[in-house]
């Protein structure tokens, strides 16, 4: 297959049998000299040795206990696997002039987002690229290749519909939320960034080299089955169509739209997190603060994250990454900045989320710690299951409110990093248990921490604020107050309705 494309990053895919196996060999064997070639799992790297073994004939040069191929007079080619969160670690500082990541949507964007980091190569006549092969995503994980390819693939993106193979040009800048994105821009014109805003027209002398940004380019090529005359020859199309849908639509015709379908057990379906977005708007003046959510960041690329709930109205989160919030003192001032009509913060007080709850109460804050480990002590809206522990309960809460059936109201801020952590977590039932996925496990299958989700789930939490429970206690000292006693209390009967 030719190929000449003068992307930094190019994505090609779409429907099964396009020839993206022989474009991934053919790149590394006649276009590169240093390549690395991966996929998912290393295991799963063996079918384009094997095609290449097809196209060389032999496989001279090539080591298979190093997984390196010295190709006699041309060059050398990496191959792969990202089974495992950190197995990105090991590429680290290892230079490739081409990086090819076979059927990316089965991989972490976060793993693939660092080995980007060392496409280079000291051969000015030579082109450092990335190629993303793949197939329209089949799962909730995979989703995050149609915003990475937005203008081609995702018809809410404002710059869809992008010819095939034209150029775009993006650049990883900040958000305002403390985080960074993608920005697309209008050409490859290097900027500087001047109140994080790109800005044309500076002097370079004026700035140092790492503080220029130039934009990478990006294209995307649609994969058809008929682009490849050897599987047509093969009758390999009345497969594709013998497929059910929406599985026929994604694999012959390549289309990006066709229904990704949800894991049977996660906990909140995509849906209906999405229903509740779409109601979300910025009112004119907002409702009163009801209550505050605070996940802690616990250090590395984790975030610290505040929801504000306003009813059953959630505001953006506020975002800021670890380095920021380096102890307990400062996360404590971001909350109080943030909060409003003396709502109660409930905070994650397992490991890091300790001392920044000392300081609010220090603070004299109407602050609750919440250890999710804890035993929990009500039952699900039919009174017939409980929960594992206290995450299990909030997280069903939450699911809970987000489903349309029970009409809660609920809006939710159109936030992708948002949608994609709601949508993160699996559960299973043992018994009349329900038991909702560990963080630890939710990283070790996602490669991230659900940091966004874990602030809203706190922040749904219904807790009086103090002044309210002093205007309506009959019971002695409100030290001795439990906001939760008529909660657990309502739990346990088969009758509560969390929603009346």
């Amino acid at each position: 297959m030719a190929w000449d494309c003068r992307a930094d990053i190019i994505g090609y895919g779409g429907a099964a049998g396009g020839g993206k196996t022989d474009l991934a060999a053919g790149t590394m064997i006649k276009r590169s000299e240093r390549a690395l070639f991966m996929r998912r799992e290393k295991a799963q790297t063996e079918g384009v040795i094997q095609r290449m073994t097809e196209i060389l004939g032999s496989t001279d040069g090539f080591n298979s206990q190093k997984s390196i191929w010295r190709i006699p007079g041309r060059g050398l080619c990496e191959f792969g696997g990202l089974d495992n969160p950190g197995d990105e670690s090991r590429w680290q500082g290892r230079p490739h002039d081409k990086k090819i990541f076979d059927e990316v949507t089965e991989m972490r964007e976060k793993q693939v987002r660092f080995i980007m980091g060392w496409t280079r190569t000291n051969k000015p006549d030579l082109h450092a690229q990335v190629l993303m092969t793949f197939n329209p995503p089949t799962t909730e994980e995979g989703r995050w290749v149609i915003g990475f390819f937005g203008p081609w693939l995702d018809k809410n993106h404002p710059l869809y519909p992008t010819p095939p193979g034209q150029l775009r040009y993006a650049a990883m800048l900040p958000d305002g939320n403390g985080g960074s994105k993608d920005m697309w821009l209008d050409s490859a014109e290097p900027f500087v960034l001047l109140h994080d805003k790109p800005c044309y027209e500076f002097n370079p002398a004026d700035y140092k080299p790492e503080q220029i940004i130039v934009p990478k380019s990006r294209t995307f090529i649609p994969a058809r089955l008929t682009d490849n005359p050897f599987y047509m020859a093969s009758g390999y199309m009345s497969t594709l169509q013998a497929l059910p849908e929406p599985l026929r639509s994604q694999m012959l015709y390549g289309d990006f739209q066709a229904g990704i379908t949800d894991d049977p057990w996660q906990v909140i379906p995509t849906s209906w997190v999405e229903q509740a977005m779409a109601k979300w708007k910025l009112p004119d003046r907002k409702p009163p603060m009801d209550s505050m959510g605070v996940d802690v960041a616990r250090g590395g690329s984790d975030n610290t994250i505040i929801a504000r709930r306003h009813g059953m109205w959630f505001d953006a989160p506020l975002t800021y990454p670890g380095k920021e919030t380096p102890n307990g003192p400062a996360v404590a001032g971001l909350a109080i900045a943030a909060l409003r009509d003396k709502a109660p913060i409930h905070i994650d007080v397992i490991g890091v989320g300790a001392s920044p709850y000392d300081f609010l109460q220090s603070a004299n804050q109407h602050v609750l710690g919440v250890n999710v480990s804890e035993k929990a002590m009500g039952t699900d809206k039919s009174g017939r299951l409980r929960f594992m522990n206290q995450r299990s309960e909030l997280w069903w809460r939450f699911r809970e409110a987000l489903d349309p059936d029970n009409n809660t109201g609920i809006a939710l801020p159109p936030d992708e990093q948002l949608r994609k952590d709601l949508c993160a977590p699996k559960w299973k039932v043992q018994g009349s248990v329900i038991q909702v996925e560990s963080r630890e496990d939710i990283i070790s299958r996602i490669g991230r921490s659900p940091d966004w989700a874990s602030a809203y789930i706190l922040a749904l939490m219904d807790t009086p604020r103090l002044a309210d429970m002093r205007r309506v206690s009959q019971h002695g000292p409100i030290e001795e107050y439990d906001p939760y006693a008529s909660q657990r209390a309502m739990n346990n009967s088969t009758q509560y309705d969390p929603y009346a």
